[in-house]
């Protein structure tokens, strides 16, 4: 039988590759894997060659130390592989297809997977609902960031390329449907980015960008991005997007600088818990900081979308409310300005299909968007420590050397 080999977290600050069991169809107990799913019989699944994994800013708040991640526990939830094995009670997805896996793992036969609520399935984590592959209180399903991985049912989770080789060709484009493409472009749907909005999205890492390209999908006039990272506004404004720096002060003097006005009409959160503060305050954490700021900046009547990570216990929190995830947060501007909020995790089966569409037929390219990077499995650890440090890349990692060293967008 083969081997296999997956990137772990060991300890805040580290991460390192490891030999691990080979996939088989059933959940066995290892760190992280709730008991209650220990045993689980999984023939409706599929074993996968990972073609390629990327690491997620998701990723790192657990490798930051600010979860209560155990050792030795296999991450990353965006994967794309090769089916090699399939269950008995697989009918549809054969062995030798080429697949996008959602990172949130939906069992597609409950209530809110029947509603098209993929993200909270009510069936793959036994303590709440809502699930993805190597993710602290997730349920406990193995990491993608490795040569092979099971996913669960798979004729519903999986999204199948229809053609091969036009997939292979735009390999790094498609990577991004497992996460973070949807999860930016829901950001972008749920703030009610229509033809002609103007938008801000808080946060220029890779879920940022992705924001930003799916609002200007959606036929926005104006995208702005803001920041505090030099490298990462630089990589917004050649994707083709305003940019403001946060590290200069309140979002909103540059954005009327911009537009005439000092608001928008949709505002999306793409930076979560561990947000910093503006101006003089932005080398301090400040988590509310941005959820705040943009109930300032989103026009009367507008929408946020928040597809930014909060987390309901956070031991590295700044003070003991926020460890607790509770924030101090100016609901009344809210609610003053009748604004609406969208949280949770992105069902990605509600997108990810028509992004594909949008992908093959050169609608986007989403890979030099986000700065598609491609490492080898060994090389993930430094991965983790460079995007760590800020690096405007998507690191992608080719487990078995089938994408090539290349990158979208690594030289720029």
């Amino acid at each position: 039988m083969a081997g296999n080999r997956a990137v772990a977290y060991v300890e805040p600050g580290k991460v390192e590759v490891q030999d691990i069991p080979y996939p088989t169809l059933e959940l066995r107990d290892g760190p992280g894997v709730n008991p209650a799913n220990v045993g689980r019989q999984c023939q409706h699944g599929v074993i996968l060659r990972v073609v390629t994994t990327n690491i997620c800013g998701s990723d790192q708040h657990m490798v930051r130390g600010r979860t209560s991640a155990p050792r030795d526990l296999v991450l990353g939830h965006e994967i794309l592989g090769e089916v090699v094995e399939v269950g008995r009670d697989v009918e549809f997805i054969k062995v030798g297809d080429l697949c996008s896996v959602p990172f949130n793992i939906a069992c597609g036969r409950c209530r809110n997977c029947k509603e098209g609520k993929t993200g909270i399935c009510l069936n793959v984590n036994p303590d709440r609902p809502g699930s993805a592959y190597g993710y602290v209180d997730m349920g406990g399903w193995v990491g993608g960031q490795a040569e092979y991985v099971m996913v669960p049912y798979a004729d519903w989770n999986l999204l199948r390329f229809p053609d091969r080789d036009q997939a292979m060709e735009k390999i790094l484009d498609l990577t991004m449907l497992s996460d973070i493409f949807p999860t930016g472009f829901h950001g972008a749907v749920t703030a009610g980015v229509r033809p002609g909005s103007t938008v801000y999205v808080a946060g220029a890492g890779p879920v940022g960008l992705a924001a930003a390209a799916g609002a200007r999908l959606l036929g926005a006039a104006v995208v702005i991005v803001g920041d505090l990272i030099p490298e990462r506004l630089d990589r917004a404004r050649r994707a083709g997007f305003e940019t403001v720096d946060v590290s200069l002060g309140d979002p909103r003097d540059q954005v009327e600088q911009l537009l005439g006005v000092p608001e928008v009409d949709a505002a999306v959160d793409a930076v979560g818990f561990e947000a910093r503060g503006h101006g003089a305050g932005a080398a301090q954490e400040a988590p509310a900081t941005v959820l705040n700021s943009l109930m300032e900046l989103t026009a009367a009547g507008g929408a946020i979308g928040i597809p930014g990570l909060y987390v309901t216990a956070d031991p590295g929190a700044v003070d003991e409310p926020a460890r607790r995830g509770s924030l101090s947060l100016s609901l009344g501007t809210g609610w003053a300005k009748s604004l609406s909020f969208t949280t949770g995790q992105c069902p990605v089966m509600r997108y990810n299909r028509s992004l594909m569409m949008a992908i093959l037929h050169d609608r986007v390219s989403i890979a030099d968007v986000v700065g598609a990077t491609v490492i080898s499995l060994d090389d993930a650890p430094q991965g983790y420590a460079d995007f760590d440090g800020g690096a405007a890349r998507k690191y992608v990692i080719d487990p078995h050397g089938l994408v090539g060293a290349t990158s979208a967008g690594a030289a720029g």
